[in-house]
């Protein structure tokens, strides 16, 4: 038996049952045939993961040791989940710190945990990477096969699709739900358009800072990563690290990742750049397919009144409209979004945790907290956005 270190502990590797196998580095699986199996997903693609990697961004120094679990069938890849050993809980957006206490307090290791997620990346999207039901049970098995003959203390699978959802249910994995807001294209031809939809109210208001933000002297403009210069790149990644900083947080990402993303996947990326006077003052990067935009990271230099909802989303909405692109995922957390387009979604992780005793808990626990989610999605449904239909 082999062994890797990932952080502050050290995993005992164990072989798993065929045909389901580990493997520690992207560089063992062809690029070709890993995009096969995520549907043109961008968060999902070997040039995303391994700029990850290659970066330094998530990996064994940084607490992200991968343990991409693999399934092959008749010598092709079949299935695979982005997974990884983790000795803390940074950088996941679905917050179990409280459990990790609970351990801790009862003399019990929390980390090193199994998750099956996007470093840094609370987009959703398959986590079981498989064309079939089948081979999704497989993998979910797998997973927990390997979680107890490694003795982890817990799996962790976030902002899967509907299609894991249902696998994992089955598999007997604990749902937790939260909430997101995502922007949907119904065939709008122009930002106008868009307008026009919502309530006489805030379609006022979104004229009404797009209007100020143009008197101020503020400029955007767009690049793709085909486009985008070094500048602009190197623009960005301060503005990224600036917003850190105001946080007091340490920034997950580097200047070399995003170049790296630049050069491996110049069609997934999307710079906007907002300039006054001809200086650069505010960056925000998106990812995004034919189908879906991702909105990720922000920062600005200095602070405009409405810069933030322009960059991040107006800006969004209309490359998206002219791209004909359906869906806009607003990120993690953001009920100003609702205001301005942006509708509830609820999302879903899972969890398995190999204490009984915890397990129980936790489940109860999110008995409760889904209760109180469902009932913040009715609410917001209930004040709606957009234009109430004629009777």
């Amino acid at each position: 038996m082999g062994r890797i270190e990932s952080g502050f502990a050290i995993i005992v590797r164990r072989p798993l049952p065929e045909p389901a196998r580990l493997v520690d580095s992207l560089d063992a699986i062809p690029a070709a045939a890993w995009d096969r199996l995520h549907g043109g997903n961008p968060t999902l693609s070997h040039a995303f993961l391994d700029s990850l990697h290659r970066s330094g961004c998530a990996s064994p120094d940084t607490g992200w040791s991968p343990r991409y679990l693999i399934l092959r069938e008749g010598g092709e890849l079949a299935g695979a989940v982005p997974l990884y050993a983790k000795s803390h809980s940074y950088g996941e957006y679905v917050f179990d710190w409280a459990w990790a206490d609970a351990y801790e307090r009862h003399g019990l290791a929390y980390y090193p945990k199994l998750l099956a997620a996007v470093p840094f990346t609370p987009a959703t999207g398959p986590r079981l990477l498989a064309r079939t039901d089948a081979v999704r049970a497989v993998l979910a098995q797998a997973l927990l096969d390997l979680a107890r003959q490694e003795e982890a203390s817990s799996v962790h699978v976030l902002f899967p699709g509907p299609a894991d959802a249902a696998v994992l249910r089955g598999a007997g994995f604990l749902e937790r739900t939260g909430v997101q807001f995502h922007w949907r294209n119904a065939g709008y031809r122009t930002f106008d358009d868009f307008l026009a939809a919502l309530s006489q109210e805030k379609r006022k208001k979104i004229r009404q800072e797009r209007r100020k933000l143009a008197e101020s002297g503020v400029v955007l403009r767009r690049a793709t990563g085909r486009e985008a210069s070094e500048a602009d790149w190197d623009f960005f990644a301060a503005c990224y690290r600036r917003t850190y900083r105001e946080h007091r947080s340490t920034p997950y990402l580097t200047r070399e990742f995003f170049g790296m993303l630049a050069q491996r996947m110049p069609d997934n990326v999307l710079l906007v750049i907002a300039e006054r006077e001809g200086a650069p003052i505010a960056a925000a990067m998106d990812l995004f397919s034919p189908e879906t935009l991702y909105g990720r990271y922000w920062g600005a230099v200095e602070f405009v009144p409405g810069l933030h909802f322009e960059a991040c989303y107006y800006q969004a909405i209309e490359f998206a409209i002219e791209r004909g692109i359906a869906l806009v995922e607003g990120g993690a957390q953001g009920e100003h979004k609702h205001s301005r387009g942006f509708l509830p979604e609820k999302t879903s992780s899972f969890h398995w945790l190999a204490h009984p005793a915890f397990a129980r808990a936790v489940d109860d626990f999110l008995a409760r907290e889904g209760a109180g989610v469902s009932m913040y999605l009715d609410e917001l449904n209930e004040r709606s956005p957009f234009r109430k239909p004629a009777l």
